[in-house]
């Protein structure tokens, strides 16, 4: 099992999200190659901001753990994490995010400093390991077709 993988299986949670009418974000949390927790955008059910799916799945894997933190976990999402994210995910100490499409309006990139080689700083924890592009042309198109079916 790889990236591509478990990015698929985050897809699919972004499926669901879209088939109910939400933002076509999906996440899941691999431990030890076992599939801990699942999420996707639950804001419009829930009525809740912080409803994302990297927040959902978090929590379930928390709890699922009896842990807060996450050193030897991975979280797979479709799309690069919003600042929002960014701060469960420092706080959580998870070992490794790999995000499919990138988020130039929301993403966590647009809101930090860059590095001497234009490079957005690592905002997650210092010991996370970060990797992205992971199918990225099937997240985006997700969220093109969502958004382009509501305008």
């Amino acid at each position: 099992m790889n990236d591509e993988y478990y990015m698929k299986m985050a897809l699919r949670e972004a499926q669901k999200a879209y088939d109910i009418g939400e933002v076509p974000v999906g996440a899941i949390v691999v431990w030890n190659d076992k599939v801990l927790a699942r999420g996707h955008n639950q804001v419009e059910l829930l009525k809740d901001a912080t409803a994302h799916a990297e927040m959902i799945a978090l929590t379930a894997a928390f709890s699922e753990l009896g842990s807060k933190y996450l050193p030897e976990g991975t979280l797979y999402v479709t799309v690069e994490p919003c600042l929002m994210c960014c701060g469960a995910l420092h706080w959580s100490k998870i070992g490794r995010i790999v995000y499919g499409a990138r988020d130039d309006k929301n993403g966590y990139r647009r809101y930090v400093k860059e590095n001497g080689d234009h490079s957005p700083m690592h905002v997650f924890h210092p010991k996370t390991k970060l990797n992205f592009g992971i199918l990225a042309e099937e997240c985006s198109q997700l969220m093109k077709d969502f958004f382009r079916e509501r305008r």
